[in-house]
């Protein structure tokens, strides 16, 4: 979220005049965020959020608006965007594509506490679940299949150490995903960081920021969670965080024997796939506005920590 494209109050207003949404008391940029223009939208009736959206693939938004009010109607924590009066989210403003959400409330967990865990666990096994019977489909644009072409992209930059490291683990994917049984498939968030959950103490307010949904492997979706959610900073996975973020996704899915024996494979995959796509923003195709990339060498450490020391146990059900 950020302002590259500015916004005067006069243009919102009229804006909001296509939505049963009130009229406009505020406008605020919000400056943080990578891709895309946000602004909070006060009206003499809620609080809104305005998203113009900058760089990516504009013919796929309608897919995320059809997941968006698919997990919203099935009572997700998400935020469903705004309809106009004649039944249209998807709209223009500034020449841009714009949609209207709701502001869920809360703020980014930092350092997540077990019950705050075990909130997001719960969540997502509940999207995961109703997600199989999500219609819409867009292929994961980050999985294995575009982890094959991409990672010969950044090699040049790497030590000849890394490049190995890279070139043997595509290899091990390859052969592993190749030959094993399909996993479950669904809707998938595809970047369910911290940053993209708000919090209110230890009640989960949202799950934000579906831009790279798709569908596909719900292990994958998971793996993504615990990478970031249960690992410290060395990349060595928490036992705690791990365990309940497991156990209560567990309860509203139960994993199948298939995706069990593929979860250690999962998570260096997962791992492999933020150090890849963090390289190419530092070294290949860096972002269109003057913002400053992560940090490649994080994910890097997370998967040499799941290579030493492999998966964590995953927790029975209703163990």
């Amino acid at each position: 979220m950020a302002v590259f494209t500015p916004l005067g109050d006069a243009q919102v207003a009229e804006f909001l005049n296509r939505f049963d949404a009130g009229s406009l008391v505020s406008l605020e940029g919000v400056p943080a965020g990578t891709e895309n223009t946000t602004f909070f939208v006060t009206t003499d009736r809620r609080e809104l959020v305005l998203t113009l959206f900058e760089q990516g693939e504009h013919e796929e938004l309608p897919f995320f608006v059809e997941l968006l009010d698919y997990l919203d109607e099935h009572r997700l924590p998400v935020p469903g965007p705004l309809h106009d009066r004649d039944g249209i989210a998807l709209h223009s403003l500034a020449d841009k594509p714009a949609l209207l959400f709701p502001r869920l409330p809360g703020k980014h967990p930092k350092a997540p506490n077990l019950a705050q865990c075990r909130a997001l666990g719960d969540a997502l096994g509940r999207m995961h679940l109703v997600s199989q019977r999500f219609p819409g489909h867009r292929p994961n644009p980050r999985d294995l299949h575009w982890l094959l072409p991409m990672h010969h992209r950044v090699l040049v930059y790497l030590s000849p150490e890394d490049q190995t490291l890279m070139k043997d683990e595509v290899e091990i994917y390859q052969g592993f995903f190749g030959n094993a049984p399909e996993l479950p498939q669904g809707a998938l968030h595809g970047d369910l960081f911290r940053d993209n959950t708000l919090f209110e103490g230890d009640r989960l307010g949202g799950i934000i920021d579906f831009y790279n949904g798709c569908t596909g492997d719900l292990l994958f979706d998971l793996a993504i969670v615990i990478n970031d959610w249960a690992t410290e900073a060395d990349g060595r996975l928490n036992v705690e965080r791990h365990d309940a973020i497991i156990r209560a996704y567990q309860a509203r899915r139960p994993l199948t024997c298939v995706e069990r024996d593929a979860w250690p494979m999962m998570l260096r995959m997962t791992a492999l796939r933020y150090w890849l796509s963090r390289l190419l923003v530092v070294y290949v195709d860096p972002p269109a506005h003057d913002l400053t990339p992560h940090d490649p060498e994080q994910f890097r450490a997370i998967l040499l920590a799941r290579l030493e020391l492999g998966a964590l146990p995953l927790p029975e059900v209703n163990a």
